[in-house]
């Protein structure tokens, strides 16, 4: 028998039980599963172990994982006293997105990325989440966490490990995220030199909400330096990525919605072609419009012989028309009924990860450090 007991609230209603519906809809839910929904009110502890601790218990815990290293080992300690590590299953929605699933087969199965993927040839990686929109009345909620909890921590992290990571002995989930855990522990914690932040303002050419700052939002506390954009940047201090910069961007109330990786190459050595030739990149699009694709250079058609830049391009809406990508919450949700945890966080991993981004959060905060204002749409 399998129980599934759903926490009452606005993730359960926006994501949680359209992918319940969607797995029962598909026939993947394992037989003799019952769902049980509660809320904060007429419903105890009691109550809930009557309705759910018989078969496999599986509980799955939402980002974020606390505020920083303290909280975080806390949070840990206190779900493991309850749980054992394979009954844990923090989930991050990006791990389950089709390209950063991808990430492995990219680099793994294709031998013509092996020879490149390193300090010699690529001259760095830029991985950027961006979001069109504010906070939307929900300014309370981010303004306790901030743009580096809610998603550079966490969604763009996870992304650098799976690029930066060596291979696998397998793809069983430990042996995935003993890598991740590798790189991490090579990572030295962010500095304030290495980071710029933002919140966004009104926009007076802007229409609607894109006239209203993040200060302008009522739920948000007067005077609020908490930031919502930010770009940091971090080193992997091994043989294979000494010098390489990791580029983090993210922010909300930018110009357009977009979540993708980008490795971009060194420069050809001794050009010919007079400065023309620009450098090659590899861009992986987590979303809108997932897509694997190369920046190069070809010659321009035509009689003369002039270089320009082109595009190898897999645009999964274009090779695969007829197939229908899960939504990421489906698929790990999937996984906690199959047992699988290769894409959920293990504590050793969170706490590198919050190892990172404890110090630079404690210093902004103390210092009261204020941040750089920047437009809504820009």
């Amino acid at each position: 028998m399998f129980c599934f007991c759903v926490l009452q609230g606005d993730l359960a209603k926006k994501k949680i039980y359209p992918t319940l519906w969607w797995l029962y809809n598909d026939g993947l839910l394992p037989e003799d599963t019952y769902i049980v929904g509660f809320a904060r009110s007429k419903l105890n502890v009691q109550d809930i172990r009557k309705q759910s601790e018989s078969g496999w218990n599986r509980v799955i815990v939402e980002k974020p994982f606390g505020k920083d290293l303290e909280s975080s080992n806390k949070l840990s300690e206190h779900i493991s006293s309850l749980y054992q590590e394979n009954q844990i299953y923090r989930i991050d929605h990006y791990l389950g997105k089709e390209m950063v699933q991808n990430f492995m087969v990219l680099r793994f199965a294709n031998r013509i990325f092996g020879p490149l993927w390193n300090r010699d040839h690529i001259a760095s990686v830029v991985l950027t989440f961006k979001e069109p929109f504010g906070t939307q009345g929900r300014g309370g909620y981010f303004d306790e966490f901030g743009i580096i909890r809610d998603v550079m921590q966490n969604h763009l992290l996870q992304m650098m490990c799976l690029v930066a990571m060596e291979k696998p002995v397998s793809t069983s989930s430990d042996d995935v995220r003993d890598e991740k855990v590798k790189v991490l522990k090579c990572i030295p914690e962010l500095t304030l030199p290495n980071i710029v932040l933002g919140q966004y303002v009104g926009n007076p050419e802007g229409k609607g909400e894109e006239q209203k700052g993040y200060l302008d939002d009522p739920t948000v506390p007067k005077g609020s330096l908490t930031p919502t954009f930010a770009t940091a940047v971090l080193y992997v201090q091994n043989e294979r990525w000494d010098g390489v910069p990791f580029i983090m961007r993210c922010g909300k109330a930018l110009n357009e919605r977009k979540a993708e990786v980008r490795l971009q190459f060194r420069d050809v050595p001794g050009d010919i072609f007079q400065g023309q030739s620009k450098r090659n990149e590899l861009v992986i699009r987590v979303q809108p419009n997932e897509a694997v694709y190369t920046k190069m250079m070809t010659k321009k058609p035509g009689m003369f012989f002039n270089p320009e830049e082109s595009e190898l391009d897999l645009t999964y809406g274009n090779r695969y028309k007829d197939v229908k990508l899960p939504d990421a919450y489906e698929r790990l949700i999937l996984d906690v009924f199959c047992g699988s945890q290769m894409h959920f966080v293990r504590s050793d991993e969170l706490r590198e990860a919050w190892r990172i981004f404890t110090p630079i959060l404690h210093k902004l905060e103390q210092e009261k450090i204020k941040p750089l204002p920047y437009k809504y749409g820009r």
